[in-house]
């Protein structure tokens, strides 16, 4: 065989591995380019190049299933959505589980125990009971007694397929449970015209990013607080998801049986929900909608919206005014940093009432005229916002990227990308840092 084509064997051979996913885009230009082809043909320099890719763990469902438990307590490497309920935070580790803190002392939270729920992105809780997904499933789980959770219920295929970069496709029957990182380096020939790129970042799941509060006082509704960034919310016997482009629905009359009870189309990339008395504030790339579940909470009904450019959209209600942060520099394609302030008036007529401009908002809350913005790079703001027209700074915390806040009980919880912050603010001129669970990176 003549060595061009040898060589060309040994570059696919290294590309095209049983049950290995590799992710740079610039590999799949590699393998559709007819220059890469030529490229061994005609070269005669080479180059050398550095890839890294990432190699699917797999295990059968059945031994995911057996492992959804109180396990020891892991550290917190990449958090995610964030409910908490009483005296204990449910914080999402992306794509592994569910972190159990006791925040009985928010000044001195203890990291007690991990569920490890392989797929997961989004909980919530209600009374004694915590729902998660798990990829493509609804995992139903007792948590009377947080060290000894148990499974009730674990209801296939109800959530959309979750999607991975490059076409890639996990093995059918097997849940992935972890991701092994590997670098390799190949020396091939080259030409002017190649494809090759030699950029290190990798990102390796097309799904959304991928939390909520401590507060010094059990609460007194069985519901939990979830935060702006949410994908679930619960209403009274309701439990509510948003995948991409729908509403879904569940009955949760008998709190262990979740019924699935239908599906509204709402728009494209939607990202947010947000529950506010009996209403619903869908947040999506083109805009924010709101929907009514009084009189029939089993099919939600449209009431209104309010669009705008597209950005990803954290929003938080109250009775009069919506609150949205849109921000750019994601795959949702925006490229406006602002928050939007949206008037409701009948809740069929919103109209927007005023933008402030800011850094790189995600998710915020509202605690009586006190609103908290993450304001990514830029830390976290508080404002008094009495006056809706004209936001006032009371307080701005810096040298922190922040991500998700939920304000309740004068403890504001802040996840933020080196750790889970608690503050204090009973005395706005004096809001002061009470903990910080340091997050491990990788």
């Amino acid at each position: 065989m003549p060595r061009f084509f040898q060589k060309c064997g040994q570059l696919l051979k290294l590309f095209i591995m049983k049950k290995y996913f590799y992710l740079p885009l610039s590999v799949a230009f590699v393998l559709l380019s007819g220059s890469f082809f030529m490229g061994c043909v005609k070269d005669t320099c080479h180059k050398t190049y550095t890839y890294t890719y990432y190699a699917p763990v797999y295990k059968t469902k059945e031994e995911v299933k057996v492992n959804i438990k109180s396990n020891p307590a892991k550290e917190v490497q990449n958090p995610g959505k964030l409910f908490t309920l009483g005296n204990y935070i449910f914080l999402n580790e992306v794509d592994k589980g569910i972190h159990i803190i006791n925040n009985s002392s928010p000044a001195s939270p203890q990291n007690v125990a991990f569920i490890d729920i392989p797929g997961n992105m989004d909980l919530a809780v209600k009374g004694n009971i915590l729902y998660a997904d798990a990829y493509t499933d609804l995992v139903t789980i007792d948590i009377t007694d947080p060290l000894n959770v148990i499974v009730k219920k674990y209801n296939e295929g109800v959530f959309p397929f979750r999607s991975y970069g490059n076409g890639f496709i996990a093995a059918q029957g097997e849940t992935i449970v972890d991701w092994l990182k590997r670098d390799t380096t190949i020396t091939e020939t080259c030409s002017d015209n190649t494809w090759l790129m030699t950029d290190q970042s990798v990102y390796y799941l097309a799904s959304a990013n991928s939390q909520g509060t401590g507060a010094t006082k059990a609460s007194v509704s069985p519901i939990g607080q979830g935060g702006s960034m949410a994908r679930f919310a619960l209403i009274d016997n309701y439990l509510y998801t948003v995948s991409d482009y729908d509403l879904n629905v569940f009955n949760i009359t008998n709190s262990i049986v979740p019924t699935f009870a239908g599906t509204v189309h709402v728009d494209w990339h939607v990202e947010t929900i947000y529950p506010f008395k009996n209403k619903l504030f869908v947040g999506s790339n083109n805009g924010m909608f709101i929907y009514n579940v009084e009189s029939s909470p089993a099919n939600p009904a449209k009431m209104g919206e309010f669009t705008h450019v597209r950005a990803c959209d954290p929003v938080i209600a109250d009775d009069n005014f919506a609150y949205v942060t849109l921000h750019s520099g994601t795959d949702c394609l925006g490229y406006n940093n602002q928050l939007d302030v949206v008037q409701l008036n009948d809740l069929t007529n919103s109209e927007l009432a005023k933008t402030y401009s800011m850094t790189s908002p995600h998710g915020l809350s509202k605690d009586g005229d006190l609103l908290f913005i993450c304001d990514g790079t830029d830390g976290l703001k508080v404002y008094d916002a009495s006056d809706v027209m004209n936001l006032k700074l009371v307080k701005k915390i810096s040298n922190l990227e922040t991500y998700d806040v939920i304000a309740n009980g004068n403890v504001a919880l802040v996840v933020a990308s080196d750790g889970l912050y608690q503050y204090d603010y009973s005395n706005i001129n004096n809001i002061h840092l009470l903990s910080k669970l340091s997050i491990t990176k990788q």
